[in-house]
Parts: C-alpha cells; structure tokens; sequence
C-alpha cells in the first residue's frame, strides 16, 4: 500500500484523532449485542495508547435524524473500557468548546471517545467547516473505519485535508491488503462466492471479478435472476425483472471468453419459509406455487468440489435462508468447506454481515483467515472502485516530501 500507516508516524505526545467504526447494534436497552466493531479496533488503540499517544475516537452508529439518546456512543465508552482495563473517556458532542476542553486536559497514553458524528448533519454532507473542528484536535489523523471509507464524509475525507499527516490504521490495513491481495495477486486458483438476496448489490463485483477470479459461483437469491435469464422456471422465488437482460450479458460474457460463472443446478423449495414443508427440485424447473430458499445437494457437492481446487477463496453473501434451520444446510456444507480450505493452507476472506453471521452460527468463524468488517465498502472495493476514506490518506511520496 501507497499511503502512509499508524507505523509511519511519530505518536508519542500527540494527539491522535482516530475515525473508528462503532457502528454497533444495541438492544432496547442500550447494551451492546455484537462488540466485534469494537474488538477489531483495539490493536490500533493500544499502539495509540503504548506509544504515548493521546486516543481521541470518533464514529457514527446508526442514522440518527437529530441528537437522540438510543444513538449515543455511551455504550461504546463503557464496552472500550472495559475490553482495554483501563478508562475510556466521554464526551457528549464531537466538536465545540467542550470537546476541545476535553481533549487539552487528556493525558499521554489516555483515550477520549466522542459522541456520535451524526449528530452534526454536517458530518454526511462533508461540510468543510465541520472537518476543520475536527482537524482542529488532531496532530495525526489515522483511519482505521474500513467499512465508512466508502462514504466522502467529513470524518473519513474531509478532516484529512486539514491534518498534515492521515494514515491507515491496522484494521484498515488488513482489509486492503487482503481484498487488495485477491483483486491483484491472489494464489491461484481463485474462486469466488456470492450469494445474498439481490443481484443488483452484487452485479458490478460480479463483473469485475469475472476477469480476475478463476471461477465465480452465484448462490442466494441473486442466483434466480441468472436462471430465469435463461429461460428457467423459477416459480414464486426472488427474480429482479429489471436485471435480467444484464444477467444474460454476463452469461454470455463468460460463454464467449471460457470464463466459469456457475450456477446452482438444484434448490430447496417451500411455498412459504414458515411452512416447515421442503423438497429439492431442479433449479430451472421450481413449480408455480414454490420458492427456491436453499442450494440443493446437487449444488453443494457441485461447489464444494470447485471450492476444493482453490488456494484463495472470496466469499459475500450466503447461499439461502439460513436464519431459518430448514433452509441453512446449503451455506453450512459450503462454510465447512471453506473451512478446511482454510486448514489446508488456503486464503479465505469472508465479506458482508450477513455472510459473517452465519459463518459465526456454524462455529467456523476462527477457522476462517479473514473475516471483514467492510460492508458497502468491501463491495465498492471488489467491484474495483476507488474509496475515498483511503483516497483521503497521505500517499508515502509526499510525506516524505513533508517531513
């Protein structure tokens, strides 16, 4: 990578201003159900605090309209504090007087987290005046929220003009080198895995990976859009209407140029995901009255056996309803493939939430050799875009120039 990291620059004494991702669910009673957001960031906020650094933390969490309590990053400050052993300060806005007192009294080796950032409506629209305040507490700026980097916001691009050094924090780090490692220099073969409900989330990654993996496998809901596309009979199963003709592009692409896009040949149907009723049916051939919510067995040995040449394997989205029990055992055969991939010495970096949980749901997830925390950015960066939280950060070239 190009672009400075947290090793790059000097921390003791400084002021470091740190755009985290906190963006965590909480229950209706304000307590954390998932920390891993908060887990991922520690390895950068204790290089922070180790080094002699001032840890001053910033994050979004939700969509908030207007200040409200539910959306407050209190929850965060008590879960750091008690993951670190050590106190973790609090602030109830993120600029203004109070903030600025709050970080001239913090001490070497002391972290301050902010309130939430949309808070200010300033912070989604990138204002500049709003990324000043912010650049105003910082000595170093460093980023370490891969999965805001997607989003020009005043925290994730606008503060880094303002600051004279921004660099990557290691999460940060980790997740462009593996998801940059896969784009341009995987180990071969490379297969990739995409499921998920809707085909237009994923067209663009599926596009551009087409020309970089080995083969592409496509699961999920998404999948019923490339069979109809082809003239199959999916029944009453997810289709987007508005995408078949790309999907038939795309099937031809990889007809024309010997390219593997493979499809599922079997499913498991139900008229209804709460019915309990189930049976495996070809996937072109779903009668009128059923939905296709599962591979089918056919469509698991078919990608397991695919999945078994591979020394580097991307995975987004799962492969059917697997929240449901009669409607998992598609995404589970697979995970369990991946992972003992994984324990042969392969590569495997799982992205998206949902694909995270329900590697988590069958127990595989320490077998797993990445799991992002990336999101809509992880997305944005496998469909080869440029994101500008990672634009934003100090190429090596000019810091030199600066120093």
């Amino acid at each position: 990578m190009n672009k400075l990291t947290i090793d790059d620059v000097e921390l003791k004494n400084k002021r470091v201003l740190v755009r985290v991702d906190f963006n965590v669910p909480l229950d209706k009673n304000g307590n954390i159900t998932d920390d891993t957001r908060i887990v991922a960031s520690l390895p950068t906020i204790k290089k922070i605090l180790k080094s002699g650094g001032k840890a001053i933390l910033m994050s979004h969490l939700g969509r908030p309209k207007k200040r409200a309590p539910e959306f407050s990053l209190r929850p965060c400050a008590k879960r750091l504090t008690e993951l670190l052993g050590k106190p973790v300060k609090f602030v109830e806005d993120s600029i203004g007087p109070e903030v600025q007192a709050a970080v001239s009294e913090l001490q070497p080796g002391e972290c301050l987290l902010l309130e939430n950032l949309r808070f200010h409506s300033e912070e989604e629209k990138n204002d500049p005046n709003f990324s000043k305040e912010l650049a105003q507490l910082a000595d170093v700026y460093v980023n370490d929220a891969f999965g805001s980097a997607h989003r020009a916001h005043a925290s994730t691009q606008g503060v880094a003009k303002f600051v004279k050094h921004s660099a990557a924090g290691y999460l940060m780090q980790k997740e462009l080198d593996y998801l940059g490692r896969a784009l341009t220099n995987p180990k071969r073969p490379f297969v990739a895995i995409l499921g998920g409900a809707k085909v237009s989330e994923k067209l663009l990654v599926i596009e551009n990976l087409l020309g970089i993996a080995d083969s592409v496998l496509i699961g999920g809901g998404m999948a019923f859009t490339f069979v109809k596309a082809q003239g199959g009979k999916i029944g009453s199963s997810l289709v987007e209407e508005d995408r078949l003709e790309y999907c038939r592009k795309l099937l031809e692409r990889a007809k024309t140029q010997n390219l593997q896009l493979i499809l599922p040949v079997d499913c498991v149907v139900s008229e209804d995901s709460a019915s309990g009723q189930t049976e495996v049916v070809p996937i072109n051939s779903i009668p009128e009255n059923k939905k296709g919510l599962d591979i089918g067995p056919q469509t698991c040995n078919l990608f397991n056996a695919e999945i078994g040449k591979a020394k580097t394997i991307l995975w987004n989205g799962p492969l059917g309803m697997f929240e449901i029990e009669a409607f998992a055992s598609g995404t589970y055969s697979v995970a369990r493939q991946v992972g003992r991939l994984t324990e042969k010495g392969a590569v495997s970096i799982i992205g998206g939430g949902d694909t995270a949980a329900a590697i988590a749901k069958a127990g595989l997830e320490k077998k797993m050799t990445h799991i992002s925390t990336g999101g809509g950015a992880a997305l944005e960066f496998l469909e080869g875009k440029t994101l500008p939280g990672v634009a934003a950060l100090t190429d090596r070239v000019l810091a030199e120039k600066l120093a």
